[in-house]
């Protein structure tokens, strides 16, 4: 038999009303209510995909507070285009909203009241709960977790391709500059870069393995951590960089330490952010479809599907060997 909104409201001892906002998400209950309410409803077996079959009309793309730094504004800028041309296309009116672990964030989502989630980078355990609790679509992207669609660059690709790279150019200390291993993307990155060693017989040294120390924005986090490789007894002849803030601060210590790139180090970078091919010299990297990461994510929450991953790019600049270009 066929669970209604009628029989929840008789279940749970309130009005249709209150049924129906609280399975909608919607402003004007108690928090309480609504959990009450949305735990009958599943006691019951409610189809709550009768609410999600609907048109979409309002989407909210979130954004951890720490990716909303200088050092994150031109990948999930690019990223955030790709959205709203998306959402262009299909008639949805998207809203920014950056969050934090500490903040109301049930609160804020009722007040933009989105028919769906799309959520770019990391976000903690917590927050992914409040949002699978909201009951609408939610899609990930550059990030992984389980019971949500997501879309990801291929980082483990990308890291094998960039260590791989400097293997062939005869680099024998190859670091790896690293943010926290908690993100699926540089978590995936450092996978390959590992593969990539394993693959040429070469024996990962964990004193080559370097993080943006915790709590630490990325542009002085990846400074340190390179003057600290710099320092060792046998310090690298070569950086792969989880992605290309880190990468160019790295480029930055080793300057100023009175070492050449890429005679003395070479480095290599991941996203390629527009200051990539502008910096001195020009940094290889790995190129991702950012506009396309956004495309990809507004049509998950549309149409649903399976996880995809989005091919990488090896962009090959003076930072490493002479220009050329390699695809994935």
């Amino acid at each position: 038999m066929t669970v209604t909104v009628r029989d929840i409201a008789r279940e749970a001892g309130v009005s249709i009303g209150t049924v129906s906002r609280a399975l909608k998400n919607q402003p004007g209950l108690a928090e309480e209510t609504r959990r009450h309410v949305r735990s009958v409803a599943e006691r019951l077996g409610y189809d709550s995909g009768k609410l999600q079959r609907r048109k979409l009309r309002k989407l909210a793309f979130l954004l951890h507070r720490q990716h909303n730094t200088l050092a994150n504004t031109p990948f999930f800028s690019a990223v955030l285009h790709g959205v709203e041309e998306a959402c262009r296309t299909e008639g949805i009116v998207p809203s920014f909203l950056s969050v934090g672990p500490t903040d109301p964030v049930a609160d804020q989502l009722r007040l933009h009241d989105p028919d769906a989630l799309l959520c770019a980078g990391f976000f903690e355990p917590e927050l992914l709960n409040v949002f699978r609790d909201t009951g609408k679509p939610v899609a990930l992207i550059d990030h992984l977790a389980d019971g949500l669609l997501s879309v990801n660059p291929d980082n483990q690709r990308g890291g094998y391709l960039a260590t791989q790279h400097l293997i062939r150019a005869g680099r024998k200390r190859i670091a790896f500059l690293s943010g926290s291993l908690a993100h699926y993307s540089i978590r995936e990155r450092f996978r390959g870069h590992r593969q990539a060693l394993f693959d040429s017989g070469i024996l990962a040294d964990p004193h080559l393995e370097a993080m943006v120390p915790p709590g630490m924005d990325v542009e002085p986090g990846a400074y340190i951590a390179m003057q600290q490789l710099l320092a060792l007894d046998r310090p690298p002849d070569a950086v792969f960089a989880f992605n290309d803030s880190a990468a160019l601060n790295a480029m930055r210590a080793i300057i100023e330490a009175g070492l050449s790139i890429p005679r003395d180090i070479a480095v290599v970078g991941f996203d390629d952010i527009s200051q990539a091919a502008l910096a001195h010299p020009p940094l290889t990297t790995l190129r991702i479809d950012k506009e396309e990461l956004g495309r990809v994510g507004v049509d998950l929450v549309l149409h649903g599907g399976g996880d995809r991953t989005l091919p990488v790019e090896l962009v090959i600049r003076d930072s490493t060997v002479a220009q050329q270009r390699i695809s994935a």
